[in-house]
């Protein structure tokens, strides 16, 4: 049975009549909510204007509507951001290029160096003219190392010992040839007088 003041309390919330105020509770064990609920399914009170709807049954949960827009998975990367990796790649290999140097040597002094950068770029567009001056070079007691903290276990220079000593064996066997080749016209000269 409903008192005075829960169907007063219903009455004000639901807005209806003192009668269907008390006839809800009367039905729902005098339980504010249950009434409401009740009221609603008898159509004498609109239900709340967000949408929302209230039961004391036990209902099971809507799956969500999926958004409409489609978020891109999380391991694939877009290409600005593939582009910002390549860049700093880029950035981090010209600061390894300017850290290490490129030496060359005459006669056991150095004669001049510039970074590797520098030389990397010369054997993009240069290539054709920087390779053989630097083999005429190695003919002229030149020889050229690299020098940095990347490039110091790295081989490099041990190639370019191995290149300057096959230099110097061939320039020694040029110059070997061109004495004997001397002596023995030296020696047709002699014969002839």
């Amino acid at each position: 049975m409903a008192t005075l003041e829960s169907v007063e309390k219903l009455r004000a919330h639901a807005n209806v009549s003192y009668d269907d105020a008390r006839e809800a509770l009367d039905a729902c064990g005098g339980d504010m909510l249950d009434a409401i609920i009740y009221l609603e399914r008898q159509g004498k009170i609109p239900p709340p204007k967000t949408g929302g709807t209230y039961t004391t049954e036990k209902q099971t949960p809507r799956p969500q509507a999926k958004a409409s827009k489609k978020e891109p998975e999380p391991d694939v990367e877009t290409f600005s951001q593939l582009m910002g990796r390549f860049f700093r790649w880029f950035g981090r290999l010209i600061q390894k290029g300017n850290r290490n140097m490129f030496v060359i040597y005459s006669g056991g002094k150095e004669a001049c160096s510039f970074p590797v950068t520098i030389f990397v770029i010369l054997m993009i567009f240069a290539f054709s003219v920087a390779i053989p001056l630097m083999i005429v070079g190695l003919f002229f007691d030149f020889s050229y190392r690299f020098q940095g903290r990347e490039v110091e276990g790295v081989g490099v220079n041990n190639v370019m010992g191995g290149v300057e000593k096959a230099a110097c064996d061939i320039k020694r066997s040029v110059k070997n040839a061109v004495d004997k080749d001397d002596d023995w016209d030296d020696d047709d000269d002699d014969d002839d007088d």
